[in-house]
């Protein structure tokens, strides 16, 4: 019993962890109604980015950090107007099709900057486990796990009861509408690219610390896009609910279950629920239901 609520314990934390960049999905596509497959080459990015700032230029960490994540900002208004604000009112398809050219144009970006090595990622967070009572915890993974909890609640105010971002769903909602009511559809887009790159590279810091870098670590993105489609492409709180449901399967999965399946279970198991819920609940669990007139 001890060891499966310990492996319930930690498929929690590791499941609020992929709802991070799951959140990242959902702050983009509650502004602009894009999907962007390129987000865990977002996350691989901004790990290079703190990577430069620590490793490469020796800053401290409380240098280092703030201008990483400042950085990425900057970068996700970048790559908004250079490339994705041109996409506004397109067809879904053109908007994926995008999505996955700047996958590949990313991973080849970091192949050229950093190269195909793998690189050791600064310890950020100390990786001394943590034990409370009978169980044992990675402290980034728990320390993480903590700071996507209170990262959510500042998002769901900043998303749910603040102006800006009612008008961020107003601009998902209807573009030239809400550009009509005097909203800045591109100032409102680019804010949301830019935190969405911004949490992208909070967990890359989290996820890393201590660990290995390479553009292969960009699988990521895709364990958590099936978070963003179970919980919903526009709730935020349905994100951490789905992360962990995702997070615990696969734990259990992988201590009960790949040593019958070679290993492969815990690896399918994110895309064996994707694939359920598309067939039974598009919208996801908690995802909004669109009423059209017709």
């Amino acid at each position: 019993m001890i060891d499966f609520i310990q492996y319930t314990l930690n498929g929690t934390l590791i499941g609020l962890l992929y709802s991070l960049i799951a959140l990242a999905f959902i702050v983009i596509y509650r502004s602009s109604r894009i999907l962007n497959l390129a987000q865990g080459e977002v996350v691989v990015l901004g790990g290079f980015v703190v990577y430069t700032f620590m490793v490469q230029l020796s800053l401290s960490l409380w240098i280092a950090l703030p201008l990483s994540l400042l950085t990425v900002l900057i970068l996700g208004f970048l790559m908004e107007k250079g490339i994705f604000r041109h996409l506004i009112g397109e067809p879904l398809f053109t908007n994926v099709m995008v999505t996955i050219g700047l996958m590949i144009l990313l991973r080849g970006l970091m192949l050229v900057a950093w190269g195909p090595a793998p690189l050791l990622f600064p310890e950020v967070i100390s990786s001394d486990p943590v034990t409370i009572g009978p169980f044992l915890f990675s402290r980034p993974i728990l320390f993480g796990g903590v700071f996507a909890l209170v990262l959510f609640f500042c998002f769901h105010w900043l998303l749910e009861k603040t102006r800006w971002g009612l008008t961020m769903t107003a601009v998902a909602e209807d573009p030239v509408c809400a550009q009509s009511l005097g909203v800045s559809v591109k100032r409102s887009v680019a804010m949301a690219w830019a935190l969405g790159f911004f949490l992208s590279a909070v967990a890359a810091v989290i996820f890393l610390s201590g660990q290995s870098i390479g553009f292969l670590a960009s699988d990521i993105g895709l364990v958590a896009l099936p978070v963003a489609l179970l919980a919903g492409m526009e709730s935020i709180w349905g994100a951490p609910v789905a992360g962990i449901i995702i997070g615990v399967g696969q734990a259990l999965s992988q201590a009960y279950l790949d040593d019958y399946t070679a290993g492969t279970m815990s690896k399918a198991f994110p895309f064996i629920v994707m694939i359920i819920i598309l067939l039974i609940r598009p919208q996801g669990l908690f995802g909004w239901k669109i009423i059209e007139r017709v």
